[in-house]
Formats: C-alpha cells, structure tokens, sequence
C-alpha cells in the first residue's frame, strides 16, 4: 500500500474528541454541578404558594414552604438559597421601613428555613425597593435618591437580617460606601462572621421587568414628579466596562467577601475581566428576565428548553464565575444529578 504524504491530510482532526460521549466528557473544560448554584427565590407572608405569571415555573413562597424548600436545597446538593420578599403594597411606605422590621417576613424566613436545613446557607437582599411604595432602592428627595440617607436604612436592614442568622448580606443598591457601612456595623455588633456578597456591578437593564412583577414593587415614575422613572442615576450604565472595575475595587477594600455581576449572560464580559482583574470569587445574577425569554421560547417550541438551560448556565462557569444565582437551581440540580 502506497502512503500517501503527511500533506495529503490534516495532521490533527479535533473532531477526534468529540466522537462519543465518554471523550467529549473526558476533556471538557468546564463543568456545571449542583455546588454551582444559589436558588432565587421570593417568599411572602402568606400562605402556599402563588405562581409568577411572567416566571412560568416560579412560584412566591409562604414561609412554610420556604422551609421545605431548604431542605429540598439540602437534598439537592444547592448549598445556599438567595430571598427576596413580596410585600404587600398596602404596607409599604416612601421609606421602606419594613425593610428594618425584626419580624417582618425576611427575618421568619431565615429562622424558619435554618430550623429546617442549617447546612444550608442564606443569602438577603439589601435594598429597599420591594418595600417602597415608589419601586426605588433608597430615600427619595426632591426626585433624587440620596446616597447618605439611604445607606443608613441599609445599615439597619442589614443588622436585622444578621441578627436573624443571615449568612451573606447582599446589598443590591448601589450607592457610594454601602458595604464599608455595613461591615463596620456588623464588625461593632459582633456579627464580624456574616458574610458579604456585593452586588458590585449592577447595570441599570431592561432584564428585571418579570422580578417587579414577583416582588410586587412599585411602578417606576408612576405619575409623581418626585418618583424618578428609572434607575439609571445609581446603577450602572450598560455602556460601561472601566467603570465595573473601579465599583468593584471599592467593595473589596470596603469589606466584600464576594462580588457579583448582575444581569449574567448580557455581562460576561464583565464577569471574566472581574475574574482575571481581582481574582475574588465572582458570581452572576441569570435574572428574571433571562429566565422568562428562556421559558417563553421553549413554551413556543423555538428552542430545546432543558439545553437551552444548561448551556446558559454553563456559560457562566466557562466565563470563570464561581457560581450563578438563578431560578432554575432546584430543576437544574434534579438534572445534574441524573
């Protein structure tokens, strides 16, 4: 047999490793488990559970069944759950103040979920749009959120989610100094051990309409000249990368334990320069928007809806994050494990 020159064909054929299953699996370079994940989930002071419309799959969660499910997050392998609250709207105020309620719904919600699953962590939100009747995350004055003011409602909400066993606080706000305000509060209390998660870069996006909708938050420029109608004065214009860097820096030598980027698939980016920048553990936010497009299409039959999952969440672990907040942890972690 006469052999043909090496020319004649390509010296490597990567299509090699992608022959079978077990190869394809053998050299892939990332990988998504269960220990990925933080389950978003919005609880309310109810009873049972009430369907999102915009979130098909989601449901709010009384506190009975947020207890359960921390302890299917156990099972499951999610080592932390993320809450948020719906509040409902005839006891919401210009300030927020139920944000500080020490038995308001966040604070039952911690203890009753630790009773129920201690292994698993608890992260809050700080912020005080879900408990303002305006939908804005701070004080308003003269059509303008303040800075100063706000971070002393945070500080409060802080201490309150702490002192009833908050693992990760959360501040989701984005004003100036809120995470050194913070951790020194806790430094002061003795609660040095409570962790901070920054929501460092949180871009003003379009991809938070359905988690309005779950919270109940109020209407952005509603109609009153002093209720600004967007966020754009303190999160993050799309536009911008330098800018990530430099929030970011902040919150680390504010005391940040961890950072996020918020939304996720839009910022990956910003994720992976975060990563490389700082190399501190960087999570992404896959956001109620990103969750309901993805629903909407496979609802549509546009798309395969388990892949479609998997591969944007996969996305995130290639982008170098060390995690992904989302409301698909509980399915994908039942996917994962088979």
């Amino acid at each position: 047999m006469t052999v043909p020159p090496l020319a004649a064909y390509p010296a490597t054929r990567l299509r090699r490793l992608r022959q079978a299953d077990w190869s394809r699996r053998m050299v892939r370079e990332t990988s998504l488990q269960p220990s990925d994940l933080i389950w978003s989930m919005v609880v309310h002071e109810g009873e049972g559970r009430i369907p999102v419309a915009s979130m098909p799959g989601v449901d709010r969660l009384s506190i009975a069944e947020a207890a359960k499910a921390a302890i299917a997050a156990r099972e499951l392998g999610i080592p932390c759950i993320a809450i948020f609250p719906h509040i409902d709207g005839a006891r919401k105020d210009a300030e927020g103040s139920l944000a500080a309620e020490e038995d308001g719904v966040i604070c039952r919600a911690i203890k009753a979920m630790k009773a129920a699953a201690p292994e698993v962590g608890i992260m809050c939100d700080v912020a005080l749009d879900p408990f303002t009747t305006h939908g804005h995350d701070g004080v308003l004055k003269d059509g303008r959120v303040v800075n100063d003011a706000t971070i002393e409602r945070l500080v409060e909400q802080a201490l309150v989610q702490a002192r009833a066993g908050c693992d990760i606080l959360a501040p989701s706000d984005m004003m100036d100094g809120r995470v050194g305000a913070i951790r020194a509060a806790l430094e002061a209390e003795g609660l040095q051990d409570v962790m901070i998660m920054s929501y460092a870069a949180k871009y003003a996006s379009a991809f938070y309409g359905p988690y309005r909708d779950a919270i109940g938050s109020g209407k952005l420029g509603s109609g009153d000249v002093a209720n600004p109608g967007d966020k754009k004065t303190y999160q993050m214009d799309p536009a911008n990368t330098e800018e990530a860097i430099r929030e970011v820096a902040l919150d680390i030598a504010e005391g940040a334990d961890m950072v996020m980027v918020k939304p996720g698939m839009p910022y990956l980016d910003i994720a992976r320069r975060l990563v490389d920048e700082f190399a501190m553990p960087t999570f992404a936010f896959q956001v109620s928007g990103e969750y309901a497009m993805i629903m909407a299409a496979a609802q549509n039959g546009w798309i395969d809806e388990e892949r479609a999952i998997l591969e944007s969440l996969g996305a995130f672990k290639r982008a170098g994050c060390a995690g992904i907040i989302t409301y698909f942890a509980p399915r994908v972690a039942k996917m994962l494990r088979g």
